[in-house]
C-alpha cells in the first residue's frame, strides 16, 4: 500500500494551505438513483452519470495541481477490507439490518464472503439489487421483495464526505448522520480511520452511536475555536457531546453553537457561511446580522458551559481574538443571493488564505470574492450540484498547514460569559 512513512494528519483552521484531502469520486452508485427513490436517497434531479464523473475529476485536478494530495475514499476502503477484523466489521454492520430476515441474511452474507477486497468495496458503496443476488435465496422476505428492490441500498451520498468526518488538529471526529439513507456511511469511514495503514494510531474523537452530528455543520474557525451549526442535522445534545469531548482532550478553548434554519436551503452551517481568509467569511447576507451564536466553555470542572446567544459575527470575532469577522456576501440583490445560496454559493473550499474553489455557475458570489481580493478557482458542477453540495461539502480536509495562535489584545479579551443556561431554541447546555 506504500503507507510505511510517517504520515501527518492535522487540521487547526478552515484556511491553512491544504495539503491532504479525502474525496469520492461519484461512481455507480449515482447510476442507482432512479424518479422513485432519488427523493428518499436525498437527491433533487437524478445525475448524469457520466458528467458528474467528468466534474469530479476535474475538481481534483485542479486541487493537485496546487500540490494537494488526493485521496479516494473508495481506494482506502478496497486497501482498508484487505484486514480480515476490517472485513468482519462492516460485513456484521450490513447483515444487522432487520429487513433481511433470517433466509435471506444468511445468502447475503455468503454473497459477500465470496467477494475480493475491491469487489466487497464496491458492493458496499453502490449497493445489491434483488436481482443481483444469484440464484435466488428463496424465503418470504425475498419472495416479496420487488425486483427494483434492494437487498443492500446504495449511498449516492458518499460524494460528500465533509458530513461522514471532521478532523479537529490531530483527531477525527466520525460523525453520526441524521438521515436513514446515510447513516452506513459512517460505517466505512470509520473503518477506514481504524483498520487502513495510513492512519494507524489516529485518535477517534467521536463515533457513529453517539448524538446526531454533522460534519457539514463543523467549522474550524481559528486554531481553539469551532462553530457547529444546529438544526436539521446537527441536534444540540450532538453540539454539546463534540464541545465536552473537544475540552477534554484539549483541542479548543471556546466553540460557537450556532442555531441555523430548519429548511432544505440551510441544511448545513457551510450552506450559509463558510471561510475564505482568516478573517473573512462569504456568507448568505439574508441571515449574516441575524445569525445567533452560544460562545460554549468549559467550566473549572471541565463541563461545557454555554452564555446567552448574541450576533454570531461578534461572538466569532471575539474567540477568534480579531477585530471583526469580514463578511462577502453571495449577492448584491436578494433574488441573485438566494438563487446563488441555493446552488452552493457560499459552500466554497478554501486551499490557502484568499484562495478558495467555488462554482463557475455563481457568477455573482465568485464576483464578490474577487472583488474582496480573493482569488478563485472556478469548477464546474452543473450534475455534482444534483445532491445540493458544493466544493467543501465534497472535501474533508485531512491536513492542513497550522495556523499560528492569535493573542489576546492588549489589555485581554473580554470574558466570555459561562455558566448561563442557554434555553432559547432548545439550546440547554448542562
Amino acid at each position: 500500500m506504500g503507507y510505511g512513512r510517517l504520515v501527518v494528519h492535522y487540521v487547526d483552521s478552515e484556511v491553512g494551505r491544504l495539503r491532504t484531502v479525502l474525496l469520492h469520486r461519484p461512481g455507480a452508485e449515482l447510476a442507482r438513483l432512479t424518479p422513485r427513490n432519488n427523493d428518499s436517497l436525498l437527491f433533487d434531479a437524478i445525475p448524469w452519470v457520466g458528467r458528474a464523473q467528468e466534474e469530479h475529476d476535474a475538481f481534483a485536478a485542479a486541487l493537485r495541481e496546487r500540490d494537494v494530495e488526493v485521496l479516494y475514499l473508495g481506494e482506502l476502503l478496497a486497501e482498508t477490507l484487505a484486514v480480515d477484523e476490517a472485513r468482519a466489521e462492516l460485513t456484521e454492520t450490513v447483515l444487522a439490518d432487520r429487513r433481511l430476515g433470517d433466509t435471506l441474511r444468511v445468502s447475503v452474507g455468503r454473497y459477500l464472503a465470496d467477494q475480493d477486497p475491491r469487489r466487497l468495496a464496491e458492493v458496499l458503496m453502490t449497493g445489491l439489487a434483488h436481482q443481483e443476488l444469484k440464484p435466488g435465496p428463496g424465503g418470504l422476505v425475498y419472495e416479496m421483495m420487488d425486483k427494483l428492490d434492494f437487498v443492500i441500498d446504495p449511498l449516492p451520498n458518499l460524494l460528500f464526505t465533509r458530513d461522514s468526518s471532521v478532523w479537529v488538529r490531530d483527531r477525527v471526529a466520525v460523525t453520526s448522520l441524521a438521515m436513514p439513507a446515510r447513516s452506513r456511511e459512517t460505517t466505512l469511514t470509520r473503518a477506514i480511520y481504524r483498520h487502513h495503514p495510513r492512519f494507524a494510531g489516529s485518535e477517534l474523537l467521536y463515533d457513529p452511536g453517539l448524538e446526531r452530528l454533522e460534519g457539514g455543520d463543523v467549522l474550524v474557525l481559528a486554531p481553539e475555536v469551532l462553530a457547529i451549526g444546529v438544526g436539521e442535522r446537527t441536534t444540540p445534545a450532538g453540539a454539546e457531546r463534540l464541545a465536552r469531548r473537544v475540552f477534554a482532550a484539549g483541542l479548543a478553548r471556546t466553540i460557537l453553537a450556532v442555531p441555523i434554519a430548519q429548511e432544505r436551503a440551510t441544511m448545513h452551517l457551510d450552506t450559509v457561511c463558510t471561510m475564505v481568509d482568516v478573517d473573512a467569511v462569504v456568507m448568505y447576507p439574508n441571515i449574516a446580522h441575524t445569525l445567533q451564536a452560544y460562545a460554549v466553555v468549559a467550566d473549572a470542572d471541565g463541563e461545557p458551559r454555554a452564555s446567552a446567544p448574541r450576533p454570531f459575527l461578534e461572538v466569532a470575532a471575539e474567540a477568534m481574538r480579531i477585530d471583526r469577522l469580514r463578511i462577502i456576501d453571495t449577492g448584491l440583490d436578494p433574488v441573485t443571493a438566494e438563487r446563488e445560496q441555493w446552488d452552493d454559493g457560499n459552500n466554497t473550499l478554501a486551499l490557502a488564505p484568499r484562495l478558495c474553489v467555488a462554482y463557475e455557475r455563481n457568477v455573482e458570489t465568485n464576483a464578490q470574492l474577487e472583488r474582496a481580493g480573493i482569488e478563485v478557482v472556478r469548477i464546474s458542477g452543473s450534475e455534482l450540484g444534483s445532491g445540493r453540495g458544493g466544493p467543501r461539502c465534497m472535501s474533508c480536509p485531512i491536513e492542513r498547514a497550522p495556523l499560528p495562535m492569535a493573542s489576546p489584545p492588549l489589555g485581554g479579551i473580554a470574558p466570555l460569559e459561562v455558566g448561563v443556561e442557554a434555553t432559547e431554541n432548545g439550546l440547554g447546555f448542562a
